[in-house]
C-alpha cells in the first residue's frame, strides 16, 4: 500500500519532504479505518494533523487503492478462461448515516427493505464465494435488479454466452438469460414438481458462498459496518475492500 501511494506523490509530483505523513503512515491510516474504523478524529489527533488534512490523507489513499480493483469484463474474462462453473452474484446494503438528497420528496438512501440507510452493492464472487467485483454504490432505494441492470447484467451476460453462468437470488427474477435463479412457487395450493423443487435447491445451496463472501469482507474490513462518510464514497471504500482482500490472499 504504501508502495501505492509513493507511485501516487510521484506521479502527480509532489515534492519530498512537503507532507505531515510519509507513504507508510498514510498506509497505516488507511488500514486503521478499514480494519478497526477509527473515527477520523481519533485518526486525526494520532497523528498530529488537522481533522481537514486527516479527511484529505484517508480519501486520497481511498482512491488510490479503490483504482486497483478490477473491471467486470477482465473479471468475466478471467473466469471463462479458467473454466469457472458459475459466477455468483448478490447485492447488500452498507449502513450509513441519516443523508436526505436536497430538494428532494423522499430520501434516497432509505432502504424499504433493510428499514435503514445505506447504499446497495452488488458484488460478484466465484463458486467458492472469494469477492472478484464490486459495482459502485446506488442509493439505498434502489432495487437489486436495476442496480444490476446498470453495471453487471452486460458483462455477465457475455460470460454466459461463453458457458459461465451466473446464479442469483429470486430478486433477479427477470434479469435475462444466463442469470439462473430459483424458481417461484406458484400462487395458492399449488406446489413445484420435485424437479423444479430440485433445482431449488441447487441454487440455494451454491449462492450461500456468496454470502459467506460477503459476511467475510463486512467482518474483515469494519469500515463496512456502517459508513459515516459521503454515502457516495462507499464505491471507494468497498472496491479498497476488495483490494485489500485480494492483496491478503497473494500475499
Amino acid at each position: 500500500m504504501a508502495r501505492l501511494v509513493s507511485a501516487h506523490r510521484a506521479h502527480i509530483g509532489t515534492r519530498r519532504g512537503r507532507r505531515v505523513l510519509g507513504c507508510f503512515a498514510q498506509a497505516v491510516l488507511l488500514l486503521r479505518f478499514m480494519r478497526q474504523r477509527v473515527a477520523v478524529a481519533d485518526l486525526a489527533r494520532d497523528n498530529a494533523v488537522s481533522l481537514k488534512t486527516a479527511y484529505r490523507y484517508l480519501h486520497e489513499a481511498l482512491d488510490v487503492l479503490a483504482v486497483q480493483a478490477p473491471d467486470l469484463p477482465e473479471v468475466v474474462a478471467a473466469a471463462v478462461n479458467r473454466g469457472t462453473e458459475h459466477l455468483l452474484l448478490d447485492g447488500t446494503l452498507i449502513e450509513t448515516d441519516r443523508v436526505s438528497d436536497p430538494g428532494s420528496r423522499r430520501d434516497r438512501w432509505y432502504s424499504g427493505k433493510h428499514r435503514h440507510h445505506g447504499g446497495l452493492v452488488q458484488i460478484v464472487t466465484d463458486s467458492d464465494g472469494r469477492p472478484l467485483w464490486v459495482s459502485p454504490v446506488e442509493p439505498g432505494c434502489t432495487h437489486d435488479l436495476t442496480a444490476a441492470r446498470i453495471h453487471a447484467l452486460p458483462a455477465l451476460y457475455a460470460a454466459a454466452r461463453d458457458g459461465v453462468p451466473t446464479l442469483a437470488d429470486k430478486a433477479y427474477t427477470g434479469a435475462g438469460a444466463g442469470i439462473r435463479v430459483p424458481v417461484r412457487r406458484p400462487r395458492g395450493r399449488q406446489v413445484l414438481d420435485a424437479s423444479t423443487r430440485g433445482w431449488n435447491s441447487y441454487v440455494n445451496a451454491e449462492r450461500a458462498f456468496v454470502e459467506h463472501g460477503i459476511a467475510h469482507l463486512k467482518t474483515r474490513w469494519r469500515a463496512l459496518t456502517r459508513v459515516t462518510l459521503c454515502p457516495w464514497r462507499i464505491s471507494a471504500i468497498v472496491a479498497t475492500a476488495l483490494v485489500l482482500s485480494q492483496m491478503e490472499n497473494c500475499y
